[in-house]
């Protein structure tokens, strides 16, 4: 036990635990390229959503499974449906299939067959515009793939840019290049420093939140029941539903960089898409953005929610 708390006292710290969480739902991607870029810088639902905006129903993107005994049984994540009203229109419709950047290897072994029955799936990566990645490749080391290494390792899971096929001829890049990221910061005078400092203070003030007390301490009860390794894991999963929602805490009532900013060029290119014909379409993004594009794909482009599928991404039993 004490070899065990002694050789992740940094998981353990609450507030280390929620910024690696909440990167491992936005960020992951970005720290692919982030090395060079901040040196330049210094179950199924089908009823229709409420018409104008997003039943509550389709609100959510990353869930934790129980069973009767409400023991938990996966983290999930959302893959959310979305039809044109107009009947006009030729497209048939776009999902939008929330990541987690770190996973079961079961997980990013679905995600791929899933890709295979698209016209295009537009995905995340801060890179130079028509970026391929070669599969398994491995990121480049910073503060965040670090954060993320160390709890794929201490989790015994997969990460998302090792797993998943990114070289398939339908995937389509639909992102920031790291010109394009670095002038954003720039005008909107951000930093990489700073959103993940707002992301520190923001699970320090979880950690005392009703919700992140009762997770600490179901965390520790689980801790003394043997396994050690899934009491972690279970923590995890804990802390990154409660952490979907600090996207906004980091980027602030004007949206950022991190999150809008490149939900917006996400758009762009799906806007480019449906113009070329395409009939069915996928947006692979971590489920931190998956609010923001759901909301704007609602009022920008006259779509509307219909269906909800969830996929399990981490196995807690």
């Amino acid at each position: 036990m004490n070899k065990f708390v002694t050789q992740w006292k940094c998981v353990l710290n609450k507030r280390v635990l929620t910024l690696a969480c909440l990167l491992s739902l936005a960020l992951l991607p970005v720290a692919h390229v982030l090395a060079d870029a901040q040196a330049s810088t210094t179950a199924k639902n089908t009823s229709p959503a409420s018409e104008g905006e997003l039943a509550e129903e389709y609100s959510q993107f990353v869930r934790i499974k129980y069973d009767e005994k409400h023991r938990p049984l996966t983290m999930q994540v959302a893959a959310l449906r979305f039809v044109p009203e107009d009947p006009a229109s030729t497209l048939d419709y776009v999902d939008l299939i929330s990541a987690v950047h770190i996973g079961e290897r079961d997980y990013y072994q679905q995600i791929n067959e899933r890709f295979t029955h698209y016209d295009a799936v537009l995905y995340e990566l801060v890179a130079p515009q028509g970026t391929r990645i070669a599969k398994g490749e491995k990121e480049h080391k910073t503060i965040v793939s670090n954060l993320q290494s160390s709890m794929r390792n201490v989790l015994g899971m997969s990460m998302q840019l090792e797993e998943v096929d990114y070289t398939v001829d339908n995937l389509v890049h639909a992102d920031l290049s790291p010109r394009e990221f670095k002038q954003s910061m720039e005008k909107r005078n951000e930093s990489v420093a700073g959103m993940i400092g707002r992301a520190w203070i923001a699970g320090l003030g979880q950690q005392y939140s009703r919700q992140g007390v009762a997770s600490e301490m179901r965390f520790y009860r689980n801790l003394l029941s043997g396994d050690k390794e899934l009491a972690l894991k279970i923590f995890a999963a804990e802390q990154m539903v409660q952490s979907i929602g600090m996207g906004e805490v980091v980027e602030g009532t004007e949206g950022g960089t991190l999150v809008s900013e490149r939900n917006k060029k996400a758009l762009q290119v799906l806007a480019q898409e449906i113009h070329a014909g395409k009939k069915n379409l996928a947006i692979f993004y971590g489920a931190a953005h998956m609010k923001d594009i759901a909301e704007r794909m609602v009022s920008e482009f006259n779509f509307r929610p219909v269906k909800i599928e969830w996929i399990d991404a981490w196995d807690l039993r």
